[in-house]
């Protein structure tokens, strides 16, 4: 049988499809309820069906895909349940595009039309994310693919609503909500992006009436005042004791109202009055309830003046600003104009500043449901990664308010309760009614508007598994295992899981969850393609790979909650991306390491299992088998404690540092010797330790591992199913460990010294050894020919001889040393440099070091600089300063050598 040869270089694009096609057709994706086996499930957080991948998408699902091809390794029955969001507004947002650009609007079409069209549209564009999963390695089991409109989703969905309306949580009442102008719909907190904006903070005078005072107000949204219903001032601010239940009139409406004492008027700003508006702001809605002011509406749903506005109705309200503020210059109320930046909320999917208005709507109580969720946080059955999250969660349950669930557009979850015509009587149920069952009229009219979003996915990781019927898949996977998920949606979703399956499967939803960091452009912005900050992950797989970009992502997924992904965009568009191509070099060094192995192996070689392996006496044998068992220790560790860069900085390191650099090196040596035995050994060490850390980075890179797995002999038909390896505690060897770090020691001396005096390839070396170690110097002898090859590579030198003396003995002249353990290494630089040309390069490079440490002395001793730069290039400079003067110690050092 021929010799395997791989080709010279890695090809991801060669690979990927081929192997994602074969591991879905062997089913591995899949999993069936085996009660007995042990099992690992996770529930994907469900991508907007409308989605597109984008980086926060490719870290939280190369994280998921990680765990679970590492749990499915380790023998689990793995389930990864995939699936998406009807995403309400966003979705419809998509389809009235569509009818905009056929001059039409929903109301053209009517609801049952539309409703047929956003299905339309799914049903063509909607899978759009999952097919990117595909691409980015997930085996998720597409068998068990939920939509939350799906059929059976949507009647667990009803069956809540009836639930929570049963047990009287469920109410409908009026309050402040965020209201959208252009969807024409109220919008949750997660909806809602603040965005920072220039503008103008507008002073303007009301005056007092029956002899109270004057009192100037200042606000960003001079068109509310024509709904001010009162002024609030602190009850300890001393200015406005005297003012209390006074009165002032409204300008320009001409209205009375009243001077209130409330704590949220802040008396270190402005005047220290602030105006209330309650129809139209959320803290001054509070103030209004506390105080009994009534609600005027001045914007309507259109975002336009209402009738209440008077002579300014049917304003734009940004037209009504304007027409405001002239009427107040006209009439002597503006009293100055700041310029101000400030926060505005609006509508992160159509990008319209948001109205808050009193509504009435559907709302959740929230407290029972909270404290049945506080004890399992707070108890940690839920556990949170970090931990510090598990606070933040406690906090936001402990001031909980109710949640608005009613939407006002058509695509969605319809609220399930119907009005009798005749009769006033209203019927909540799942199943849509024929007639009143109060006086069996079939005049029924159902409520138009949707459940919010997050109603439905609040129930993703029980209603998914069949809920509310108790099905075997739902008894054997639920609770799930782990939750992974971004911090900005901690609250709004992941805390109301917990509350909802506490309520309807008496269980939580998940033990642990993972909460991941946030990906940031390279100087440290938020991604936006509007921006052109957006980094596409599919422009990484293009140009880099699947697996060098996962591995990428892996690497940088720290304890920290922002990453900065290193990469240069231009128009959303990657560059080039320094951490990505970092990946892929180490896609083609494992591809290269694999390729020299298989070129060196007999065909005949079988698998070399861990009873198969011959004795280990020689070093290097020894001290690799140790540190693949350190590494399956720790890496399986880190993986277990969900510290990603952790475990990819370890495989990366073994296998780059300790594999490649080190023990394939030193194999060489043996593959060419003439000893048989010898060489059977190496090559079983080979592949010995190169299959089991294919297995280690399958997890992290999938389609590498397979590739390359399959070349080396192996049993089982796929690296995907072959077990996780297991540290053999009897493999661990502190003596070899020991003796190779000292080996190193030495090379990496004896490397340093040659780059420092700048030795050229092919130059021969001695070395003079000082040391009184016996077991020392016997070490390097019996390993001179490891330590000759070593050397051959960086700087490309040859040993040529080896002397040990006594540590009493005379220093060399003329050489330049380091210090290994007990040993004193020289290495004599006669014939290495021409010592005349060295010294005067190194005087003309001490003369510009100690130049620019004068330079940077007087900056260091001038006082305005240290007053008056930021402290960052004051620390920068002090550092500069003590690398300068470390140089100087290096170079004299250097001259002082050669000049013996």
């Amino acid at each position: 049988m021929a010799k395997k040869e791989l080709a010279k270089r890695y090809d991801p694009k060669a690979v990927e499809a081929k192997w994602y096609e074969f591991w879905e057709l062997k089913g591995y994706f899949h999993a069936e309820v085996e009660p007995g086996r042990k099992r690992f499930c996770i529930t994907i957080p469900p991508p907007n069906v409308t989605g597109e991948l984008h980086m926060g998408h490719a870290l939280q699902h190369t994280i998921h895909d990680t765990l679970v091809r590492w749990r499915r390794m380790q023998g689990y029955n793995t389930l990864c349940l995939p699936g998406t969001d009807h995403a309400g507004i966003p979705t419809q947002m998509k389809v009235e595009e569509e009818l905009r650009r056929e001059g039409l609007t929903r109301y053209d079409l009517g609801r049952e039309q539309l409703v047929a069209r956003v299905w339309e549209w799914k049903e063509k564009y909607g899978g759009t994310i999952l097919r990117q999963f595909r691409a980015l390695g997930c085996s998720y089991d597409w068998r068990r693919e939920r939509f939350t409109l799906d059929e059976g989703y949507a009647r667990a969905v009803l069956e809540a609503f009836v639930r929570f309306y049963q047990k009287g949580w469920i109410y409908r009442g009026e309050r402040m909500v965020n209201w959208c102008p252009y969807c024409r719909t109220v919008i949750s907190d997660l909806e809602v992006e603040e965005q920072e904006v220039n503008g103008h903070l507008w002073h303007i005078r009301y005056p007092g009436l029956k002899e109270g005072p004057d009192v100037v107000v200042a606000t960003t949204r001079p068109e509310t005042m024509l709904g001010d219903t009162g002024v609030a001032v602190h009850p300890r601010d001393e200015r406005w004791r005297d003012a209390v239940g006074k009165e002032v009139l409204l300008p320009l409406m001409e209205r009375p109202i009243p001077i209130v004492a409330d704590e949220y008027a802040d008396p270190e700003m402005g005047s220290g009055a602030v105006k209330v508006t309650p129809a139209h702001d959320p803290n001054d809605w509070e103030v209004g309830q506390r105080h009994g002011l009534p609600e005027i509406m001045v914007i309507g749903e259109d975002a336009r003046m209402t009738e209440a506005a008077g002579r300014f109705a049917g304003l734009d309200r940004f037209e009504c600003r304007q027409a405001v503020l002239e009427a107040l210059q006209e009439q002597g109320f503006l009293v100055k104009v700041e310029d101000y930046r400030h926060i505005v909320p609006h509508h992160d999917k159509c990008g319209t500043i948001i109205e808050p208005l009193v509504k009435e709507q559907w709302f959740v109580r929230m407290r029972d449901l909270a404290q049945q969720a506080i004890p399992v946080i707070a108890g940690r059955e839920v556990k949170y990664f970090p931990d510090r999250f598990r606070a933040y969660s406690l906090n936001w349950l402990e001031n909980i308010r109710d949640w608005c669930i009613s939407r006002q557009i058509w695509w969605g979850h319809r609220i399930p309760v119907w009005t009798c015509q005749r009769c006033g009587e209203q019927i909540v149920q799942v199943e849509t009614p024929t007639a009143c069952p109060q006086c069996t009229s079939p005049a029924l009219e159902q409520d138009p508007d949707v459940l919010d979003t997050w109603f439905s996915s609040a129930l993703w990781p029980f209603a998914v598994l069949g809920w509310p019927e108790r099905t075997p898949a739902l008894e054997y996977f639920h609770p799930t295992d782990l939750l992974i998920t971004g911090r900005d949606i901690l609250y709004l979703w992941v805390a109301r899981m917990i509350m909802t399956a506490l309520e309807f499967v008496g269980e939580i939803p998940f033990y642990q969850v993972f909460v991941h960091p946030t990906i940031l452009t390279r100087d440290g912005r938020r991604m936006s393609k509007t921006l052109g900050t957006g980094l596409d992950p599919l422009d990484l797989i293009d140009k880099y790979g699947t697996d060098a970009t996962r591995f990428s992502l892996l690497y940088q997924c720290t304890s920290t909650q922002d990453i900065r992904f290193d990469a240069e965009v231009v128009a959303n568009r990657v560059q080039h991306s320094p951490i990505a191509e970092m990946g892929r070099n180490f896609c083609n060094k494992v591809w290269n390491a694999t390729r020299f192995v298989l070129l060196n192996l007999e065909a005949d070689l079988p698998p070399v299992k861990e009873e198969t392996l011959p004795p280990l006496t020689d070093l290097a044998d020894r001290w690799i088998v140790s540190q693949l068992h350190r590494t399956i220790q720790t890496l399986t560790q880190a993986l277990e404690s969900y510290t990603f860069s952790e475990a990819a900085r370890l495989i990366y390191e073994f296998v780059w540092g300790g594999f490649c650099d080190w023990y394939v090196e030193m194999a060489k040596a043996r593959l060419e010797g003439e000893k048989e035995a010898d060489r059977r050994t190496v090559q079983q060490v080979l592949v010995y330790v190169l299959e089991r850390t294919l297995r280690l980075l399958h997890p992290l890179m999938p389609f590498l591992s397979e590739e390359l797995w399959q070349q080396l002999p192996h049993e089982g038909e796929s690296v995907m199913v072959a077990p996780w390896p297991t540290v053999e505690e009897a493999r661990f060897d502190e003596e070899a460990e020991a003796q190779m770090e000292l080996l190193q020691d030495t090379v990496r001396a004896l490397r340093n010294i040659c780059a420092e005096v700048g030795a050229k390839a092919g130059q021969e070396i001695e070395v003079i050894a000082l040391t009184d170690s016996a077991p020392l110097r016997e070490l390097l002898w019996q390993n001179r020919h490891y330590l000759a090859r070593l050397l051959r590579y960086t700087p490309g030198v040859h040993l040529r001889d080896w002397h040990f003396l006594p540590r009493s003995a005379e220093r060399p002249r003329q050489a330049l040393s380091a210090t290994v353990g007990e040993m004193d290494l020289y290495l004599p630089l006669a014939g290495l440099v021409d010592r005349e040309r060295e010294l005067a390069r190194l005087q003309a490079e001490l003369a510009k070091v100690e130049s620019a440490l004068e330079r940077s002395r007087r900056k260091l001793e001038n006082r305005d600089f240290l007053e008056k730069a930021p402290a960052e290039v004051v620390a920068r400079e002090r550092t500069r300063r003590q690398e300068l003067q470390d140089l100087r110690t290096r170079l004299a050092e250097r001259l002082s050598v050669l000049s013996e």
